[in-house]
């Protein structure tokens, strides 16, 4: 507190006009107005004073020590997991300090080798490369590879009764055979005639009507030697990261020669049919029968910070269509023709549905690299759930202990305003703060008056 004669303190006397007096050695200046414009003015002043200089004024908090062992135990146990949290998972294994690039950008490119002979009834003897067996033979990274097929050689246009499978194309009389309608999930367009031996509509399209029977054997069964050569390119544009899949060597026999392994070639991009299957849980011949759909995933999880060449490539297999005992939900096939002219100029076609794997090769990706920014976030956060255990404690403390009254006492203080006391001889005049400032209650009362420091004392 200051003395008496670093400030001038005020006190509410009654209005007089304006003279000194003294009070057992207090010099008092009497009658002087409350609304004094000059009085007024150095408040002011000091007000903005005060309040440009309490920006510099530096708080701390007040603490207290509680002799709690438990407590102490539980608030310690709680730092430790927070802090194990904080380097174990947010940085160790989830790379806080990274920033990320999800983005990937990727571009896929197949090639597949391989030749089959088969000798079947219709056709005989062929000999099947990737240009007939592959659909699209492009090389993109969605296709199908055939294993299966069942023929149906030689259809010309004309006129030929509907299958006994397709239910609209069943009749009695003709009648039920509209000329001129097209059979619901048919082969053609009805001519108007039923025909008794058949009992199905004649109908007007490519005569004679597939053949509908299920496929006993895989008629290429001998492709899963078949080799898919998947060549993959990556970048993470927010790095200017750019690879591929391929190893990088001198040796030009290495592409040559080597097959994907986990273990031993896992950087080789060659990959047997048969093993697809096989990696993805099923056996090659089974789903070379009916057919089926296989993903490739390329996974991509790049640490930056590491060298160029730790950034490779991981590869997971699954069969992607549901495999079912049903014939109806299960396999993948689909139809396409060949057409030919004969000697005569006439159009005729042969129709395969072929049967076989479809292969859908899918990129994910995501890289990383050290940051600042990400890194001081996650410590900030890691600080903030430190506070958590402050509040955690203090509740037990506040509430759940025996003696949680006395630790609320000494926790919260209650603290009144109490104005500061001349004393001198005995008498006791009120005044305001040491700076000077009147307390509310003398500016409410109008009048102040001016201390003279001499012969004071002061009391807190």
């Amino acid at each position: 507190m200051k003395s008496p004669g670093d400030s001038i303190a005020a006190v509410a006397l009654t209005a007089a006009p304006i003279s000194e007096r003294l009070y057992g050695g207090l010099r008092v200046v009497l009658g002087r107005p409350l609304w004094d414009a000059g009085w007024r003015r150095r408040m002011a002043k000091t007000s903005w004073t005060n309040f440009f200089l309490s920006v510099f004024d530096y708080k701390t908090e007040k603490y207290i020590i509680a002799k709690n062992k438990k407590v102490g135990v539980l608030f310690r146990v709680f730092q430790v997991s927070v802090l194990a949290y904080i380097i174990g998972w947010v940085f160790l294994t989830k790379k806080g300090y990274q920033e990320r690039d999800d983005a990937i950008q990727s571009s896929v490119i197949t090639k597949l080798k391989g030749v089959v002979l088969t000798n079947t009834t219709d056709s005989g003897l062929h000999l099947w490369g990737p240009e007939d067996y592959v659909i699209p033979p492009q090389g993109e990274r969605v296709f199908f590879i055939i294993t299966n097929f069942i023929e149906t050689p030689n259809q010309r246009l004309g006129h030929c009764a509907e299958s006994i499978k397709v239910p609209d194309g069943h009749c009695r009389v003709n009648e039920d055979c509209a000329e001129g309608e097209a059979v619901i999930s048919g082969h053609g367009i009805k001519s108007g005639r039923c025909l008794n031996s058949t009992g199905t509509c004649e109908i007007y399209g490519w005569c004679p009507i597939e053949k509908v029977h299920k496929p006993r054997e895989a008629i290429l069964r001998k492709a899963e030697n078949f080799t898919v050569y998947i060549k993959n390119f990556i970048r993470f544009p927010k790095f200017q990261f750019s690879k591929s899949n391929v190893l990088e060597t001198n040796n030009d026999m290495y592409l040559k020669k080597c097959l994907y392994n986990q273990t031993q070639h896992p950087y080789c991009p060659i990959f047997r049919l048969g093993d697809l299957a096989r990696w993805a849980g099923h056996s090659f011949q089974d789903m070379a029968l009916m057919g089926g759909s296989i993903g490739i995933l390329i996974q991509w999880n790049c640490d930056l910070d590491k060298d160029y060449s730790k950034c490779n490539p991981r590869y997971g297999f699954t069969r992607l269509d549901v495999k079912s005992n049903s014939s109806i939900t299960s396999g993948y096939n689909f139809r396409y023709t060949r057409y030919y002219k004969d000697a005569a100029g006439q159009t005729y076609r042969t129709l395969f549905k072929v049967y076989g794997i479809r292969i859908d090769i899918m990129v994910t990706g995501e890289a990383g690299k050290f940051n600042v920014i990400p890194t001081i976030v996650n410590i900030g956060s890691g600080l903030a759930l430190m506070g958590a255990g402050v509040f955690l404690c203090d509740m037990v403390l506040l509430y759940m202990m025996k003696k949680s009254t006395l630790y609320r006492e000494s926790k919260f203080e209650t603290t009144k305003y109490e104005s500061v006391r001349w004393k001198n001889k005995g008498e006791e005049l009120n005044t305001a703060l040491d700076d000077g400032t009147p307390s509310r209650q003398d500016m409410w009362r109008g009048k102040f008056i001016e201390l003279s420091p001499n012969n004071s004392e002061v009391k807190s």
